[in-house]
């Protein structure tokens, strides 16, 4: 670690086997560890035998930390951030103090591991070609569904971590939001002793998860399947101007044009000429 980087360090999500032999390297090498919190970090480094000194960055300090991280870039020496569990940064703090050293003209370097919705997603069935990720959504119901309400039409699988207090009233929620045959998989505990990948419409998750007190305890990521795709219709008097269009130029203009016109999409016009001369 002879250049001053700033490491943004994946680690465990669970179990400790994952932490990756980079990750293990970096951290060992840096002169000093930035934790959410040292406490529990200082557990990890400890398994590993890393003997690095730790500071606490956490949503309450960040900025100060932002500072003293830098004298520290400064100096010439390398720093690793590290959040409790995962990604750093990925619902966890982080987002000033990258900042700042970016702006400063520091290198920082990811080193990647775990993240609790990637690898939660990669085993929940679900399509994964898209996906939104919400993060914690608000605490109380009333801001909870007015956030929900504004993803009832998304169309790529919806993501989002839970607390063991707000499991149930946020799958009830979702419920109520997206409606019951909506399917959804929900992810606790991954890579811990308790891991549970369960899915099933939001009307049967939240009869499973009410009838047993333990699927409501630990760490959640919660995955909706995504809104049916909506097909815009055209009516008579837009396939009247696309007609008339195709007249005089060649299809695919015709439905350029048609599509300026109306505000559909090129492709579905140019495809509803095709389908009039088949």
């Amino acid at each position: 670690m002879s250049e001053p980087i700033l490491y943004i360090v994946a680690t465990p999500i669970g179990n400790l086997g994952d932490l990756s032999p980079r990750a293990r390297e970096v951290l060992d090498g840096v002169d000093l560890v930035a934790a959410e919190d040292t406490r529990h970090s200082g557990r990890l480094l400890a398994h590993f035998n890393i003997k690095v000194p730790m500071i606490s960055v956490h949503d309450h300090n960040e900025r100060q930390r932002a500072d003293t991280v830098l004298e520290r870039l400064r100096a010439g020496q390398s720093v690793a951030l590290i959040s409790d569990a995962g990604t750093p940064l990925i619902s966890d703090p982080g987002f000033v103090l990258v900042r700042a050293v970016r702006e400063a003209g520091f290198q920082v370097s990811p080193v990647p591991g775990c993240c609790a919705f990637i690898a939660a997603l990669s085993a929940s069935g679900l399509p994964s070609d898209r996906f939104l990720f919400e993060g914690f959504l608000p605490a109380k119901s009333s801001g909870r569904r007015q956030r929900l309400e504004a993803l009832v039409d998304q169309e790529p699988t919806l993501i989002f971590y839970e607390s063991t207090h707000r499991i149930l009233a946020s799958l009830t929620d979702m419920q109520a939001v997206f409606g019951g045959e909506r399917y959804a998989v929900v992810a606790r505990e991954l890579t811990k002793t308790f891991e549970t990948i369960q899915g099933d419409t939001l009307t049967g998750l939240v009869e499973w998860m009410s009838a047993d007190p333990m699927q409501q305890k630990g760490e959640f990521v919660v995955m909706v399947q995504g809104a049916p795709k909506q097909e815009a219709s055209i009516d008579a008097e837009v396939l009247r101007i696309l007609n008339l269009l195709a007249q005089e130029m060649p299809p695919k203009k015709a439905a350029g044009l048609a599509a300026q016109i109306t505000g559909l999409k090129k492709n579905a016009l140019y495809q509803a000429l095709l389908d009039q001369t088949q």
